[in-house]
């Protein structure tokens, strides 16, 4: 191990209580979103970056949602590191019910801190903030620039955060992206599968409920044409031969890490039904009934590829309208780029199992540096409770996190 690495590696290890202090912090603002109001949050990390004497600028298209984005360059030219986390987390639903800990606690329990976040992905985000701090002491002893983007607006695929910088500062673009979102340290994802929301409204003449001869339900209709669309499932995508026998391999892992049945859902379309709203009156045949649709698109189709197939199962109700209210296409990048290589061999360094390559189930901003052709990777903890109720990290896994982006952003940067 070089020097420099080593110094890294002791650095962590000499700040650790800081480090930890920084996260439970970190978790204690708030920042749910919706409503996504971030404010407090990005003036907590703007606090630490002014403490360790860092220039950053702050850009807010919506005043509620900043975004924090910092550049240093290295000591020759080189290649260009982003660092992407984000700083708003999935609100806390009914007033902490399910919890057993206080949820913007930040508590300390056998090992671990709990907090909405703590998982998803204020561990990732510290990881970014952290390796961004730690590698500016060492900046002349590699080459190239190293960025943070820390963001709001992520949880509902906004596009006040990380989209509007991509759209807007070209400079936060780079040569490769690393993340720190919820994923299993036993794996890396290049790829995440895409969402496409639909909202279906179907409407007849309704009336009295014992008069059911005199129209069709508008909700029965509805759970029909639900029913239907399920079939949907069965299509998958088309992928080269390297993506696919990526996905073979990262099945197991995949079941490991995100339960068992996943690795069998990442090639196909999935099918959720989010919402339904329909009815007045429990004695009144409904005459309208809306109901969301989250398809999940497998890597290798586009959204042009499914819509054809919804819209010919929609034309069997005439009842039924239908539009798409959001959404993005899947991405995927080379998993066996050099980033890749070098957080397993970081990983395995650092006396854990070699992480496989998966595909994500779910969305992360890595998506948008993908859409751009730029090889996007996230390395990231458990997601214990996220979205649900006793999120947490392991504190140790945690640090792992941090050591495993801190070595693997110097590497890339040093070879380059």
């Amino acid at each position: 191990m070089t020097d420099i690495r080593q110094k890294i590696l002791a650095a962590i290890n000499e700040e650790r209580d800081t480090i930890v202090a920084f996260l439970r912090g970190f978790v204690r603002e708030r920042g749910p979103n919706p409503p996504g109001d971030t404010r407090s949050t990005a003036a907590y990390v703007q606090r630490h970056l002014d403490a360790q004497g860092l220039d950053y600028r702050v850009i807010a298209p919506m005043p509620d949602m900043p975004n924090i984005v910092a550049t240093f360059e290295g000591a020759r030219p080189g290649r260009h590191l982003v660092l992407n986390g984000h700083m708003d987390v999935f609100p806390v639903a009914d007033d902490g019910a399910g919890w057993s800990r206080e949820p913007w606690g930040a508590e300390v329990v056998d090992g671990r801190i709990y907090g909405r976040g703590a998982a998803d992905m204020k561990t990732g985000t510290t990881a970014s903030i952290m390796t961004y701090c730690l590698l500016s002491r060492f900046r002349q002893e590699f080459g190239g620039r190293l960025t943070l983007t820390a963001v709001s607006d992520e949880e509902t695929f906004g596009p006040w955060g990380a989209r509007y910088l991509m759209e807007h500062h070209p400079e936060v673009h780079g040569d490769c992206l690393l993340n720190g979102e919820p994923s299993g340290p036993e794996s890396i994802r290049f790829g995440e599968r895409g969402p496409l929301w639909i909202e279906f409204t179907v409407r007849t003449q309704g009336a009295h409920g014992a008069y059911v001869h005199a129209t069709k339900s508008a909700s029965k209709i509805a759970m029909a044409l639900a029913t239907e669309l399920e079939a949907l499932t069965s299509l998958k995508g088309k992928t080269s031969d390297n993506i696919q026998r990526a996905i073979d391999l990262g099945r197991p892992t995949m079941d490991r890490m995100m339960g068992d049945g996943a690795g069998d859902l990442v090639e196909n379309v999935t099918l959720n039904i989010g919402t339904i709203r329909g009815g007045a009156k429990v004695n009144m045949v409904p005459s309208s009934c809306v109901f969301e649709a989250d398809f999940r698109l497998p890597v290798g189709m586009s959204k042009n590829d499914l819509l054809p197939h919804i819209a010919k199962v929609a034309e069997r109700f005439p009842e039924a309208t239908w539009r798409e209210v959001g959404g993005s296409e899947p991405s995927w990048c080379d998993p066996d780029h050099e980033m890749v290589g070098i957080i397993q061999a970081n990983v395995e360094a650092l006396g854990r199992p070699r992480p496989t390559p998966i595909i994500s189930l779910g969305g992360t901003d890595a998506r948008l540096w993908r859409h751009r052709g730029i090889p996007a990777y996230v390395y990231g903890p458990y997601p214990h409770g996220m979205g649900s109720y006793d999120e947490h990290v392991d504190i140790e896994e945690f640090l792992h996190i941090v050591r495993t982006h801190a070595l693997s952003a110097y590497d890339y940067l040093a070879r380059g």
